[in-house]
């Protein structure tokens, strides 16, 4: 991810991050092993920090993305360059492993690939969190990272499919994210793509992207899934 805004780690969540924290659980973090795929700024890796996780491994594709994460490495929290089709671990490494909005980045054709690797590294009971963009004809339509780069949307039964190709249970999927959600996507990648700046209208959004995941009134923007490795 590359942080043109030079970003820095933080807690100060809201709206799908804090919506992604909730899915997992607080208390899925202690005395656990865990792996993050695609962890950008080293969020999640902050929030397990501070809930007593007993490692986790923050994964970029480069050396260059992970600059920012990397100012929180120490203890049990640490970063590694590598891509979710060759994950650098042995079999049964892990109690958990998120993938958040990673999933439509892959190059195409390669989500079975990806699923496997994750399922691989899964200790049995252990389980993968993920979310990535609902398919949807306003999802797709609204999103310019669709029409720029090729940005994946995904039906839930492929997202399902995926998971169970790996051997993995699908024991949830959600829906979440309404039309609050996509304006301040807009406006977050015009700001930072072109304008090379905070969002123009950050807090004004926040507030409405937060009060649309609270109630979770809207749901159609972002698949999530927990899928579990089965075995004892």
């Amino acid at each position: 991810m590359r942080n043109v805004l030079h970003e820095q780690p933080t807690l100060d969540l809201y709206g799908r991050l804090e919506f992604s924290i909730a899915f997992v659980g607080a208390d899925s973090f202690a005395e656990r092993d865990w792996l993050d795929v695609g962890c950008g700024f080293g969020w999640f890796e902050r929030f397990a920090r501070d809930h007593d996780v007993r490692s986790i491994v923050g994964v970029e594709l480069g050396e260059e993305d992970l600059r920012a994460a990397r100012e929180i490495a120490g203890g049990p929290v640490s970063f590694t360059a590598a891509s979710v089709l060759d994950l650098p671990f042995a079999d049964q490494s892990f109690d958990g492993v998120a993938m958040w909005e990673v999933l439509e980045h892959l190059p195409p054709g390669t989500e079975n690939r990806a699923f496997a690797e994750i399922a691989r590294v899964l200790r049995p009971g252990g389980s993968v969190y993920l979310s990535t963009p609902h398919s949807t004809l306003a999802t797709v339509a609204t999103d310019p990272a669709r029409w720029l780069i090729g940005h994946r949307h995904y039906q839930p039964s492929a997202v399902r499919g995926y998971a169970e190709e790996a051997g993995l249970d699908v024991s949830r999927l959600e829906l979440r994210g309404g039309w609050w959600e996509i304006l301040h996507m807009n406006d977050l990648y015009f700001s930072k793509w072109v304008l090379r700046r905070r969002p123009l209208f950050e807090q004004f959004f926040r507030r409405r992207v937060d009060a649309e995941w609270t109630r979770g009134t809207s749901r159609f923007v972002h698949v999530f899934i927990e899928a579990t490795k089965s075995g004892s």
